[in-house]
């Protein structure tokens, strides 16, 4: 069965696959917004790529804290909030992601990258936590 959001708990448990349960702000009346990631699993890392075009760099703030990465992006005071728009799909808008990270991370290497709208964050993996998946024999 499929959680509210359409992911499963995945290797990071449910911080990491689902909703996160710790919203700082009402996305829709705090001006919040939900931006869209994928999160890869290559052989030594997890990679996270985050979709968010037109963002200033230099807002962008990745940081850990007791196990959990969090990525958040503080808007600049728009200069165009006086433009009357008849419809607005997009806009630079503030938002924050958390990740339970659960220790399978070596926190010191990890590394951002923010070019063509995608910012991405590679998480190396531990290798103490990383285990390969083992095949039990049933009887």
């Amino acid at each position: 069965m499929h959680s509210r959001f359409g992911a499963g708990e995945g290797r990071f448990g449910r911080r990491f696959g689902g909703p996160f349960g710790h919203y700082k702000h009402d996305m829709f009346n705090q001006g919040f917004r939900k931006v869209p990631v994928n999160i890869e699993e290559t052989e030594t890392s997890f990679i996270i790529e985050l979709f968010a075009p037109a963002l200033v760099k230099e807002n962008l703030k990745v940081a850990t804290k007791d196990d959990v990465l969090t990525i958040s992006y503080q808007a600049e005071e728009e200069a165009d909030s006086a433009k009357k728009y008849s419809r607005r799909e997009y806009s630079n808008c503030t938002f924050e992601r958390a990740f339970g990270l659960n220790g399978k991370v070596l926190i010191e290497n990890i590394s951002a990258n923010y070019a063509d709208g995608i910012l991405k964050v590679t998480l190396p993996k531990n290798p103490e936590t990383n285990t390969p998946e083992k095949d039990i024999l049933v009887d």
